[in-house]
């Protein structure tokens, strides 16, 4: 009987102990948990690119959480320049952005972005990436994905010879897209480089770039990727050619003072994350992918020319 007393005894003792457990499971105290966006399914042997830039800081861990999302997901890496601030030196890329992005090096095909010319000559960058950026002084190459042709150019005009007629880059472009055209005619062109041709945050359009953007449009380019205004822009096609911003990958987010432009579909400055792009025979589909604690999901679809 005493025995049974005891156990009577305890009951109450367990159950409030069990509802302060519950309560604690529960209780949040601060501001709303964001949403956990889960990751988009991608098919087996789809071919996929993901784009972003501004991102290798040590201020923060935002651009960790960018790079731990790129691990989960497959595809080729596209960054969009300002790779390891603030001054893309051996240093910065060693303190800022290997211990993100170290792992996912042989996937990455980088642009140069302008704090990378804070090294004289970006020499800490195309000492970091070697044959992967391309040509020392240069930083333009190409490479295919699937039925596409990829072209990333260096959108640094003032410290490699210019982007305008007669430049050494611009020359170069005409002749890649020749030789694509020639060898690959139903083959989609994809570009990216840093500097926004089109954009409306605080750096807005940057018309050096244009001669570039001009000679990609006459070609039939389909898609252009850049970063530098750190938020995420969709623009509508401009000469046939449509334009995303993608400055999203930790380093900050910039207010958006600037009046909104005239091409721009969807600005957003509240998410760090990238764009992925699911490349097919002769068509897109662009999916914007939130890093924890970002809730932005862009989605839509598009045909190569």
């Amino acid at each position: 009987m005493q025995a049974k007393l005891s156990r009577h005894r305890l009951m109450p003792a367990l159950a409030t102990a069990l509802l302060g457990v519950a309560l604690l499971a529960v209780w949040h105290v601060g501001p709303p948990l964001a949403p956990v966006i889960p990751l988009p399914s991608v098919e087996p042997g789809a071919v996929v690119l993901l784009g972003v830039g501004d991102i290798g800081s040590c201020d923060g861990t935002d651009d960790e959480a960018v790079a731990g999302l790129a691990a989960r997901l497959p595809g080729t890496i596209a960054v969009l320049g300002d790779l390891a601030y603030p001054d893309g030196s051996p240093a910065d890329f060693a303190d800022c952005f290997d211990p993100a992005w170290r792992p996912l090096l042989p996937r990455i095909r980088p642009a140069p972005g302008n704090h990378e010319y804070q090294t004289t000559d970006a020499s800490g960058y195309f000492s970091y990436f070697g044959a992967a950026a391309g040509t020392p002084g240069e930083g333009w190459f190409s490479y295919d994905l699937g039925a596409w042709h990829v072209i990333v150019l260096n959108s640094n005009c003032d410290e490699v010879g210019g982007c305008d007629a007669g430049s050494p880059q611009l020359a170069w472009l005409e002749a890649d897209l020749a030789a694509s055209g020639a060898a690959r005619p139903a083959a989609c062109t994809l570009a990216y480089w840093h500097h926004p041709r089109y954009a409306s945050g605080r750096h807005g359009d940057d018309d050096r770039t244009a001669p570039l953007w001009n000679v990609l449009a006459a070609a039939g380019a389909d898609l252009v990727l850049t970063a530098h205004d750190h938020h995420y822009e969709r623009l509508t096609p401009v000469d046939g050619v449509r334009s995303f911003v993608v400055g999203t990958g930790g380093r900050s987010l910039y207010e958006l003072t600037r009046a909104i432009g005239p091409h721009t579909e969807l600005r957003v400055n509240d998410s760090y994350g990238l764009l992925m792009l699911t490349l097919h025979d002769a068509s897109f589909d662009w999916r914007f992918v939130p890093a924890p604690g970002s809730t932005l999901v862009d989605t839509g679809t598009g045909q190569c020319h």
